[in-house]
């Protein structure tokens, strides 16, 4: 009665703590009979898996979403972890794949040799795989690799040349054949006709004239190429307007310096030179010292000549050496025509009778007959250029100078009133 009583009297589990005790235990044995499939089958489970997230995107969103919105600092705080490890990670992926490189760099130092062989050995058992890289990246890289080639034949155009010339003497047959492809074409082939036609003609034109045949500079490609960047380089230059003012400015006042002071400017190089020679220093030019000089006192003189180089100085040296000698050509030109008009107006009488005298010889020495005034003229000036400086004067020069003292006899004998005195022209 007492036992009977006790068991009646000890507690009864409840209905419901037994049925979520079974629901426990069931999702235990679903969840380890799940993990045994995942590891048994793990292809069929990452397909399944992916068709499920396939179909349920929007689902897992809102999933998503309402989870950030519940633990929003959770959240964040799992989203900075994960941003720690990612930048770790890739910190020690990147150091790694350095010292990788690293290693493989030095390796490939100590061993050029088998480095070489190897990709010879690759390049000679994958022929096709190698024209269809190398096809792949000409098309994908077709302007930079012109580019680079064009540049590696600029560089070297001897080396550029002897190998095309090696290359047309080893394919003769090859080279016959494009120039036939090159020629099938009318337009082209007239004009490479017309071309050598035109330069027989101005052969011949010249060779009639007495002249000598046309010299060209022939410039290669490289040569072309350079000079367009040059070109391009130098009227890119935002500089240029101011670059050029300065040279004309200071091409223009060397050119008035040197006019003015030409003189001072020869006494000081000789002077200069001659106490060099006194010292026992090394021979100096007096051209070269006078022009220095020159420079400077100009360059001294000008406030804007930053972009003047030396190139530009030695430039504007040689154009103002041209323009002077040219300057003085003209003077002594225009002193011989004044010395001759007045040579003649002064002795007109001895002149006709020597004239007279010359043409009495030509005769008698069966000698074409020439114009008593013109043999007036040239009289004259055989006697005048031996007392005026005529360095810088040639037999062009000479002519000129005959036409134009008879142009000013002329006009002066036009002038004068009949029977008056001819008037001396002042000259010598």
């Amino acid at each position: 009665m007492t036992r009977s009583a006790d068991k009646d009297a000890s507690p009864q589990p409840e209905p419901d703590a037994r049925v979520s005790a079974r629901d426990d235990a069931a999702r235990a044995r679903k969840r380890e009979r799940d993990r045994r499939y995942r590891l048994a089958h793990p292809e069929e489970h990452a397909a399944q898996r992916r068709r499920w997230v396939e179909a349920n995107r929007e689902r897992i969103r809102a999933s998503n979403r309402r989870w950030r919105e519940e633990h929003l600092e959770h959240a964040r705080k799992q989203n900075r972890e994960s941003m720690r490890r990612s930048t770790a990670r890739k910190r020690r992926d990147a150091e790694s794949r350095a010292k990788a490189k690293e290693r493989a760099r030095r390796w490939r130092e100590k061993h050029p040799d088998r480095i070489r062989a190897y990709q010879r050995d690759w390049a000679a058992a994958n022929r096709d795989k190698v024209r269809e890289y190398a096809s792949r990246y000409y098309d994908t890289h077709r302007d930079e690799v012109n580019a680079k080639v064009t540049a590696r034949r600029d560089a070297d155009p001897v080396g550029t040349k002897a190998r095309n010339q090696a290359w047309a003497a080893a394919h003769k047959e090859r080279r016959a054949e494009l120039q036939r492809a090159r020629r099938a074409n009318p337009e082209i082939y007239a004009a490479e006709l017309e071309a050598s036609a035109a330069a027989r003609r101005l052969k011949r034109a010249l060779s009639r004239a007495g002249l000598p045949p046309k010299s060209l500079h022939p410039a290669t490609a490289a040569e072309r190429r350079a000079n367009e960047r040059a070109a391009d380089e130098y009227f890119a230059n935002p500089t240029l307007a101011e670059h050029v003012r300065q040279v004309s400015v200071f091409v223009e006042a060397l050119s008035q310096h040197m006019l003015k002071h030409h003189v001072r400017m020869r006494e000081f190089a000789e002077s200069y030179v001659a106490a060099r020679e006194r010292l026992g220093l090394l021979p100096a030019q007096a051209d070269d010292v006078m022009w220095a000089r020159a420079v400077e006192v100009v360059l001294d003189q000008r406030r804007r000549v930053d972009l003047l180089t030396s190139r530009d100085i030695a430039a504007a040296v040689r154009s103002v050496k041209v323009g002077m000698r040219q300057t003085e050509r003209n003077r002594q030109l225009d002193r011989l025509v004044k010395a001759v008009v007045s040579r003649v107006q002064r002795d007109r009488a001895r002149l006709a009778a020597d004239a007279a005298m010359e043409c009495r010889a030509r005769r008698g020495r069966g000698k074409s007959r020439m114009d008593r005034d013109e043999l007036i003229v040239r009289i004259a000036l055989q006697e005048v250029s031996e007392l005026l400086p005529t360095s810088l004067l040639g037999t062009a020069d000479a002519r000129r100078v005959l036409g134009r003292a008879s142009q000013e006899l002329g006009r002066i004998i036009e002038s004068e009133p009949r029977g008056d005195t001819a008037q001396q022209i002042p000259g010598m």
